[in-house]
């Protein structure tokens, strides 16, 4: 099963994915104003690539950007063909 944590301090925050107890994947963000925040990095540990654990994360970033009436900012290139793949999420980007 795959967890997802966030840490979050005032100019930065992370999500980090753990499958099985073991970190799988990192996206950092960097915070850009009150209202939005760029996602500026993702990663996969080797071991876990193709089982969704990026796009969890991108998922995870959405729901907390909607929980707390945020926008996103995709530069890293995983986070933003994700927002180009999924209509359903693009209600959280910064235009």
């Amino acid at each position: 099963m795959l967890e997802i944590k966030q840490n979050n301090t005032e100019t930065k925050g992370e999500f980090l994915a753990f499958m099985d107890g073991k970190q799988a994947g990192l996206m950092t963000y960097s915070w850009a104003g009150s209202d939005k925040f760029i996602i500026d990095h993702t990663e996969v540990e080797p071991d876990y690539n193709g089982k969704g654990v990026g796009k969890e994360m991108v998922y995870k970033a959405v729901e907390f950007a909607r929980e707390k009436n945020l926008k996103i900012i995709p530069l890293c290139p995983f986070a933003k063909a994700m927002f180009q793949k999924n209509e359903e999420i693009r209600d959280v980007l910064w235009l």
